[in-house]
């Protein structure tokens, strides 16, 4: 397999479609909001994994993510299970700490729904974050879900402060195994609880520690996607070394760099603080690596065993259409 097939692979998948999506989705919503978000004091322009906004010495964070149909309806516990973790793992991104979230559910049925609700109340006690309210419709042809989360941050993360010279980080719990038959990397179901909130502790200890100001999770366009959204967010560019990503043995490369994991985050680190953000993670037990090179190039070059390839030129095209380098 050369590494350009790799590329038109990775292009053409799922993942990076899905975020492609956004792109149309954010220049619509930008037309029609003239004085976009800065009303509201936000902190950071949309593209960020959440909306944050300014509050006294901090800010709160404020995000929502919504479950593929074909997830909810063929993976019910999972789902509702994945659709709290998923919002938890944002507000970390940002550097804040979970206060609450509340769900949107539709069913055909009671019944239907049992399933969804036991896999969110699962989350809400793993990560001891409560469930507060919502909204439920049993009377739905088809489930879908969505939930939303309100955290807060004493000193943020974001993708927006990237910056030539950094390294890029990539940090990921590998004591998991795939959900089959989707991409997601289950590092949490049956984990001991402390642990999963310790080692998301991490992010904010980084951000309030000055040891690190921009980071994202990992989502369901891998560690390469989500690369690219936090460079594009930064109006910088990178090189990616294939080689040095942290991988489970036994599992099939390609199809890691698709995994959407439950503990998975990129961090542009400055080079002073790289060697004390490595050890931290490999304090807890987390696979933790420098994975490429941030620059100015506004492009994102892939390299394995010597080879190189461009994955995606941000003077080309955008990725998700992130307001370039732009803070709120």
């Amino acid at each position: 397999m050369s590494l350009q097939a790799l590329v038109d692979r990775m292009r053409a998948s799922r993942g990076f479609r899905h975020k492609t999506d956004i792109a149309g989705v954010v220049a619509s919503l930008a037309s029609r909001l003239p004085n976009g978000t800065r009303d509201l004091a936000q902190a950071v322009a949309v593209g960020d994994d959440c909306a944050a906004l300014a509050d006294g010495d901090g800010y709160l964070l404020f995000a929502i993510e919504g479950l593929v149909s074909d997830f909810v309806e063929t993976m019910p516990w999972f789902a509702g299970y994945s659709s709290v973790m998923v919002n938890i793992s944002d507000v970390y991104a940002m550097g804040g700490r979970p206060l609450a979230v509340v769900d949107a559910l539709w069913s055909d049925g009671l019944d239907a729904a049992g399933e969804i609700l036991a896999g969110i109340a699962a989350a809400s006690n793993a990560y001891g974050v409560p469930v507060v309210g919502g909204h439920s419709n049993t009377r739905s042809a088809e489930p879908q879900l969505a939930v939303s989360i309100l955290g807060r941050a004493n000193a943020l993360l974001s993708s927006f402060n990237a910056r030539p010279g950094d390294r890029l980080v990539m940090a990921v719990d590998l004591r998991g195994r795939f959900e089959d038959p989707y991409p997601f990397w289950n590092a949490s179901v049956g984990a001991p609880a402390q642990r999963l909130r310790d080692d998301l502790e991490l992010l904010p200890q980084l951000a309030e520690n000055g040891l690190c100001d921009a980071a994202k999770d990992i989502s369901m366009a891998g560690v390469l996607g989500t690369s690219l959204m936090l460079l594009e967010c930064s109006g910088v560019g990178a090189r990616i070394d294939l080689d040095a990503i942290p991988r489970p043995e036994h599992v099939d490369f390609e199809r890691w760099l698709s995994a959407f994991p439950s503990y998975g985050f990129v961090l542009s680190v400055r080079d002073e603080h790289v060697d004390e953000v490595l050890a931290r993670f490999a304090q807890r037990g987390l696979a933790c690596a420098t994975i490429g090179a941030v620059d100015a190039s506004r492009e994102v070059v892939l390299t394995q065993q010597g080879d190189s390839a461009l994955l995606w030129s941000f003077k080309d095209s955008a990725f998700i259409g992130a307001p370039v380098g732009a803070q709120a």
